[in-house]
């Protein structure tokens, strides 16, 4: 039994900004949405929250701690064509310990800060999810996009 193809799996990401109002995004080397830019992230283990599996799945991954600033929103990532099924929050989030660096180079081929204003096309998923959240949440906060 596989998670995200036999049965549903839990996910969760993290949408850091830094202060040029710049998006880290890592490119994938796997499937789902391989060759596609994410926000880092992974899946939930067991017993563990989503904020507690967001933060260790920033350190394992990418080698910095975070504080979370707010929920972004749930991702309903679901890939027919590729038999993938997942349910992630993504969550607001800043450095505040580190330097980003790939930890997991079989995952991940590249890793690159993103103008707000000048994303690349091929975003996954709970990428598009999480910036339509960050847009809502700006939006709220009364601030510029």
């Amino acid at each position: 039994m596989e998670i995200g193809k036999d049965y549903i799996g839990v996910g969760c990401g993290a949408s850091i900004i830094n202060d040029k109002n710049e998006l880290l995004l890592q490119k994938r080397n796997k499937s789902p949405e391989k060759g596609y830019w994410s926000i880092p992230g992974g899946k939930v283990e067991m017993f563990e929250t989503f904020h507690e599996a967001v933060k260790r799945e920033i350190k394992e991954e990418i080698s910095v701690e975070i504080e979370i600033i707010d929920l972004l929103g749930i991702c309903d990532h679901i890939i027919s064509d590729e038999k993938s099924h997942w349910i992630s929050p993504s969550f607001l989030c800043k450095i505040i310990k580190g330097e980003p660096k790939i930890m997991e180079p079989l995952k991940h081929i590249d890793m690159k800060w993103f103008s707000i204003e000048q994303l690349p096309e091929n975003l996954t998923i709970t990428t598009q999810y999480a910036l339509e959240g960050y847009k809502t949440y700006k939006d709220k906060k009364g601030e510029k996009k």
